[in-house]
């Protein structure tokens, strides 16, 4: 007995019912792909992961606006609540951002009360994410936070200042915080003020603290017991921030640098700071600003308007 044969209509009904149902399948599982999953060339953000000891990427896409509307967009998407389980919001409930603004490629948020009241490892993993998010904007270079409008200060009261990815270990997932050990070359002042006098300095460091920075803060705090060395910079000054394009370090105090150490030859001070940072980093330059501005003279007498390269003629023998 022959089977039947099944009539064109039903065929062509079951055809586009596979079509359909494979669709489905395609849709869902794009629909479902974690946002996690970030391949190269794709667009993301840093959240924190499910637990909330470290950083996953996420991924996101910011509009083609302005600069300060994809600061605003990325902000909103860290603070917004998610559904995987697969990472959380690095701003979490009770932390409100109040503002944002932009200044010399440089973005400040300012959050409310309720961010210092963070948890320390919470704070810096929450800090890490935020500005590592915003550095992925290519028109910023620089972060910093405020509370209420003051400045975020460290456990020792410092002033934090202007943050970029040389600050954070990039530790996907798992904590931030390691210590490393290193042997500095640093330039202070000879005992007449008109030399300097290299001295090698052992430290171990908070490897979130970039090289450079670590240079800047170890002569701000001078060379301590080292025979023969004294102090260049006022240590009144605030460090401001110390960032790294190309191959030029850019560092940045407040106005209580202009005011010199007794008896240290201006020059000195201003090469102090040059020298050791082109020998102990990769930079071939350095750029030191006073409240971000270039157009100053330190002491009325060196020009900081542009970026200062090595000055070996500054350097005392071991002879002399």
């Amino acid at each position: 007995m022959m089977a039947k044969r099944r009539k064109p209509g039903i065929r062509v009904a079951l055809s586009c019912i596979a079509l359909f149902l494979a669709f489905c399948m395609a849709f869902l599982l794009v629909a479902c792909a974690k946002r996690t999953d970030v391949k190269e060339g794709d667009e993301f953000i840093y959240c924190l992961n499910g637990e909330r000891t470290g950083l996953v990427r996420v991924r996101f896409e910011t509009g083609h606006g302005e600069t300060k509307e994809q600061v605003d967009e990325i902000l909103g998407e860290l603070c917004k609540p998610s559904e995987d389980i697969h990472y959380t919001p690095p701003i979490p409930k009770g932390v409100t951002i109040k503002g944002s603004t932009i200044n010399y490629a440089v973005v400040t948020v300012d959050f409310d009360k309720g961010y210092g009241e963070l948890q320390p490892l919470e704070e810096k993993l929450v800090r890490a994410a935020v500005v590592q998010s915003l550095l992925q904007i290519p028109d910023i270079s620089g972060v910093s936070f405020t509370i209420e409008g003051e400045s975020l200060k460290d456990a020792n009261e410092c002033k934090i200042g202007v943050m970029n990815e040389n600050d954070f270990v990039q530790n996907y997932g798992g904590m931030l915080s390691s210590y490393e050990e290193t042997t500095l070359t640093l330039y202070f002042a000879d005992e007449g003020g008109e030399m300097l006098v290299a001295r090698n300095v052992k430290v171990r460091y908070n490897s979130n603290v970039s090289r450079e920075k670590l240079i800047v803060e170890k002569l701000v705090n001078g060379p301590g017991k080292a025979g023969g060395a004294y102090a260049t910079i006022n240590p009144m000054a605030t460090l401001l921030s110390v960032t790294v394009k190309d191959d030029t370090c850019y560092v940045n105090f407040d106005k209580e640098f202009l005011d010199g150490v007794a008896e240290v030859k201006p020059e000195t001070v201003v090469y102090s700071i040059v020298n050791s940072l082109i020998a102990g980093s990769s930079v071939s330059k350095v750029q030191i600003t006073v409240n971000g501005e270039k157009s100053v003279k330190y002491m009325e007498t060196v020009d900081l308007s542009q970026p200062l390269g090595w000055d070996g003629s500054l350097i005392k023998s071991e002879e002399e």
